[in-house]
């Protein structure tokens, strides 16, 4: 989208944008004469409709993710998605995962006014889940998802492969992927406990 209006776009600044929403990021990021909000909009249409056409042709599925989720919810846990991004965008991936089926919640950036850091994405998902954040698990691979995991009040997992481990101290736990972790309840169900992590 940067190339097709004569801008560069690194990868740094890409990064550096994760788990925040593209009107954030575009405002941000954007450099030249400011923006007026019409034209944030459009550029940020035109941004999700070719990230749509990308992970139409070539999804990147995280290893471990679909089994993980079908873990927790055969051990008896609610799984909901929390993400900034367009509606468009988390349904496409869902259908991608094909986790319809196992999720009690979805929130996508259509939800909130504010993107990661914020909480708020976290408290939405909790609160259609029905479950207290104080005993939800956020799954997340960037620092800003992983505060505003913490800023909810909620345990955090993080995955290594968009930032490095000491970028996602503040997590509960850091693990180096999904692949092959699987989940345990107790017999109360108050407990979970991650086997294979560290």
């Amino acid at each position: 989208m940067a190339a097709e209006n004569g801008r560069d776009y690194t990868e740094t600044q890409f990064a550096a944008g994760f788990g925040r929403t593209s009107r954030e990021v575009i405002a941000e990021q954007w450099q030249g004469e400011p923006l007026s909000d019409e034209q944030i909009a459009e550029i940020d249409r035109r941004k999700e409709a070719l990230f749509r056409e990308i992970i139409s042709r070539d999804f990147p599925a995280m290893e471990g993710a679909v089994e993980l989720i079908e873990s927790l919810v055969h051990a008896g846990f609610r799984v909901a998605v929390g993400s900034s991004g367009p509606a468009e965008n988390v349904q496409l991936s869902i259908e991608q995962l094909r986790v319809g089926r196992l999720l009690s919640a979805t929130v996508t950036g259509d939800d909130v006014k504010r993107g990661k850091p914020d909480p708020q994405v976290f408290l939405i998902a909790a609160e259609r889940m029905r479950v207290p954040p104080a005993r939800c698990v956020v799954v997340e691979d960037a620092p800003s998802g992983v505060g505003a995991g913490k800023g909810a009040g909620c345990r955090v997992l993080a995955v290594l492969g968009t930032h490095p481990a000491e970028e996602l101290s503040e997590a509960d736990w850091v693990v180096g992927s999904l692949e092959g972790l699987a989940v345990r309840a107790n017999p109360d169900g108050l407990e979970l406990r991650f086997l294979a992590v560290d």
